[in-house]
């Protein structure tokens, strides 16, 4: 804590002699915010993150120029979860999103009524209250209902302009059919979906008043299954890859980086002078034929063990890109432990828009953009009761990462998409147990529980798991039909 609040000190003393310098001795203009998401990206799936084929030469160009984030985290390993995460700055727990929304097809568990609620704080309404303009271009996954009055839309979280899906672009990423603008259905349009969501921010950034600082959160399909590629892109692959199915793949994950370059050349051109561009997955990478549709998931996790919907590190341990263009930042790999709840409390700090009086999972990482060094107050924790490995419950602070699962009186709890009245009872008797510890700095694929080596460690991360999670069950919402 020392250490951060004397870089905080560094950056307020850095802040004031800009002041200072500035002959008009006005205030620094509030930074862009600008928020890039791929579906399903691996922690291996870029040139900069290791992946020895796909060319992502634009994000590579980003990661050199900006901060790499070699440790950074998702809020869950699945979407809906970790968008909401995201938006909030919050343990999609939380806020009652457990797992990814299904459609609104009634199901006894509650599924169905699974949504962002009203009453949360999001980014782009706290930034709008503080002027900025705000849009959404692309994957939205946060509702059951979507576009529908029921639930409430992009707009009620402070979108002032949102083009959207509900989840997926169907029927594939080319020539996708269910957009939706503005509560507006927008029917078929031509072209690969990463390229019409980039179409889509361009057009509202040439369009928006250009006397507002923006918030601009670029949401990305790809990778995501059903994957359709550029053909051109997809021969480029086929002599080095290992059927078509692959070269698919890499290509879709070259088309989207080639959206991202046509984004960021705008933003230099237009916007250099102060925008802060952050860039990352949802989670990790879908596995090969896990289910019927995913034949073309060739997605890398690189070094890490899992795969999406994992607890291990590659279920939300993601690539993560920051770029601030126009200010001095740290330039270069970082691996301080950085989250994506981590935007909502950075945005505001910058934006000076005051904080949710509500708590908050993620902290503000301003030191570690300035001087690439950051000392995590918070640890973080991760409870995915559909996870597809054992363990459920992951916390990582410092180097060390512990995770365990939840027995009952007679057996492990059973696989949970939702939390609901009907089976809160069942997960507040159950208990943490099978504990494993890993050192992740020294063994990052996670194949050693060291849990007897470091004895001191492994009781006090114990304690420390047992009291989080603790307090996220008492503060998770619990579904009810009622509520419908």
């Amino acid at each position: 804590m020392i250490l951060q609040q004397i870089l905080r000190s560094k950056f307020a003393l850095f802040l004031a002699s800009g002041l200072l310098l500035c002959s008009c001795k006005e205030a620094p203009a509030p930074p862009n915010f600008v928020v890039i998401l791929c579906d399903d990206l691996g922690y291996g799936d870029l040139g900069s993150f290791g992946h020895p084929t796909i060319q992502t030469p634009h994000l590579d160009e980003m990661a050199a120029q900006g901060i790499k984030l070699s440790s950074f985290y998702a809020a869950a390993p699945v979407c809906s979860p970790s968008r909401a995460g995201l938006l909030t700055g919050r343990s999609p727990n939380r806020a009652g999103i457990y797992d990814f929304i299904p459609g609104p097809r009634r199901s006894e568990d509650g599924r169905d009524l699974v949504h962002l609620q009203a009453h949360e704080q999001t980014i782009p309404a706290l930034l709008k209250s503080a002027g900025y303009a705000t849009c959404l271009s692309g994957k939205w996954h946060c509702s059951s209902r979507f576009n529908s009055d029921v639930q409430p839309t992009p707009q009620h979280f402070g979108f002032d302009h949102w083009f959207a899906t509900h989840n997926n672009a169907s029927p594939s990423h080319h020539n996708p059919k269910n957009f939706v603008r503005n509560g507006q259905k927008v029917g078929e349009l031509e072209g690969y979906s990463c390229q019409l969501v980039v179409d889509e921010a361009l057009q509202w950034l040439q369009n928006r008043e250009e006397n507002q600082p923006f918030f601009l959160q670029v949401n990305f399909h790809e990778p995501h299954e059903p994957i359709a590629s550029p053909p051109d892109l997809v021969q480029q692959y086929l002599p080095t890859t290992q059927n078509e199915n692959q070269a698919q793949y890499f290509a879709n994950v070259q088309n989207m980086d080639l959206a991202v370059g046509r984004l960021l050349t705008y933003l230099k051109q237009n916007h250099g002078e102060n925008t802060l561009i952050v860039f990352s997955s949802d989670n990790g990478p879908e596995t090969l034929d896990r289910y019927q549709r995913a034949k073309r998931s060739y997605g890398s996790p690189g070094q890490l063990k899992g795969m999406k919907l994992w607890t291990s590190e590659a279920g939300f341990r993601v690539p993560g890109i920051i770029q601030w263009l126009g200010q001095p930042t740290y330039q270069g790999t970082a691996d301080a432990v950085v989250s994506s709840l981590d935007f909502l409390p950075t945005f505001c700090e910058l934006a000076g828009v005051e904080l949710p009086k509500r708590k908050l999972d993620g902290e503000s990482i301003i030191p570690l953009i300035q001087v690439g060094k950051q000392e995590r107050s918070k640890p973080l924790l991760w409870v995915f009761y559909n996870a597809l490995n054992q363990h459920t419950v992951a916390l990582r602070k410092d180097d060390w990462k512990i995770l365990c699962q939840l027995k009952t009186d007679t057996s492990y709890l059973p696989k949970i998409n939702n939390v609901y009245d009907g089976n809160e009872a069942l997960l507040r008797k159950a208990e943490l147990a099978d504990f494993v510890l890993y050192n992740l700095g020294q063994d990052v694929a996670e194949t050693e529980n060291v849990a007897d080596k470091y004895p001191e460690v492994y009781e006090s991360m114990k304690s420390q798991l047992q009291l989080e999670y603790a307090d996220l069950l008492a503060g998770s919402h619990i579904w009810k039909r009622t509520t419908e």
